[in-house]
């Protein structure tokens, strides 16, 4: 373990009590039969959309942007089908850490490792490039049953403690962990020839970003994917997850993306996100929707958060 980094047990102070109490039943809850496990996830679900209201209140802003052609009664049955998914993602987060390479190869399939495997043995470095869906814990760990050994990148969190428990979990699935803003470890991952699974899709700040639409709404979006590529001599491929509706897991790597990075990195991440919306469309309850997906817009266009009263 580095330097930077404590192990788990060193946090034991009072502050950290809850949390491992939550940890403890979590991990009493994955010994359970799998469907039976997801039952207990949708619970935390159900409970969370009815309680967190601010929460609730992004979530249907985000889907009422993005999919206006629904009528308001199917966009809140979509916003309470996607806190039952946030209520299952709690439990593949700990199915992620805990359960057996025997059980998640019984619950999942995956399709398109060879093109993995075809871009690994060229010896070039590959961006496994996807999203943040609610089933990411658990498909990074199907994903290392089936494929070389790849890096991950991370997003730091405030809290220590969290931070180690997401590099720690994770770590059962990649070989390194890499914060995001490390672009030049990424970089020497890919060019040392190794996959690195990176998911560009939240929000960023106006600096290094380019305005994108994403579902017809103007989105900030980075094109580091694009100068990772470039710089990493990397082949892109994406990979994208899916809950199926008998609680199985299917995880679809794409054909290597041609001519990429081109010279234009706004056009390439345009061709990302136009791939990100496609997969969404076939899950949509499955996407991140608590994130702010539409904030740090220049002063000109509209704070879609400024009002939310009406949407809790």
């Amino acid at each position: 373990m580095s330097a930077d980094r404590k192990p788990l047990y060193s946090y034991w102070a009072p502050q950290y009590w809850p949390i491992w109490f939550w940890l403890a039943l979590l991990r009493l809850v994955c010994l359970l039969p799998h469907k039976i496990a997801l039952a207990a996830g949708r619970v935390v679900g159900r409970l969370a959309h009815r309680f967190a209201h601010s929460r609730r209140a992004v979530v249907r802003r985000n889907i009422e942007l993005c999919f206006p052609e629904l009528t308001p009664g199917d966009r809140d049955a979509l916003a309470y089908k996607h806190f039952l998914a946030i209520g299952m993602m709690v439990i593949e987060t700990g199915l992620g850490r805990w359960a057996s390479d025997a059980h998640l190869s019984s619950i999942t399939r995956i399709v398109g490792t060879e093109h993995l495997q075809r871009a690994v043995d060229s010896g070039r470095g590959v961006i496994l490039l996807s999203a943040h869906f609610t089933t990411l814990e658990i498909s990074g760990r199907v994903l290392a049953l089936h494929s070389p050994p790849f890096d991950g990148v991370y997003r730091k969190n405030p809290s220590d403690f969290i931070t180690e428990l997401q590099r720690s979990g994770r770590e059962r699935s990649v070989a390194v962990t890499i914060e995001k803003r490390e672009l030049k470890k990424i970089i020497r991952s890919l060019r040392d020839g190794r996959p690195v699974w990176y998911a560009p899709d939240q929000s960023y700040s106006r600096k290094g970003s380019v305005l994108i639409e994403f579902f017809g709404i103007p989105t900030m979006h980075t094109t580091a994917t694009s100068t990772l590529a470039r710089l990493g001599r990397a082949v892109t491929i994406p990979f994208f997850p899916s809950r199926l509706e008998d609680d199985s897991y299917l995880l679809t790597l794409l054909p290597p993306l041609e001519n990429f990075p081109s010279d234009d990195p706004i056009e390439d991440t345009r061709r990302y996100v136009a791939l990100l919306e496609e997969h969404i469309r076939t899950c949509p309850e499955q996407y991140f929707w608590m994130h702010r997906k539409f904030k740090n817009l220049p002063d000109n266009y509209p704070d879609y958060y400024s009002d939310l009263a009406a949407s809790k």
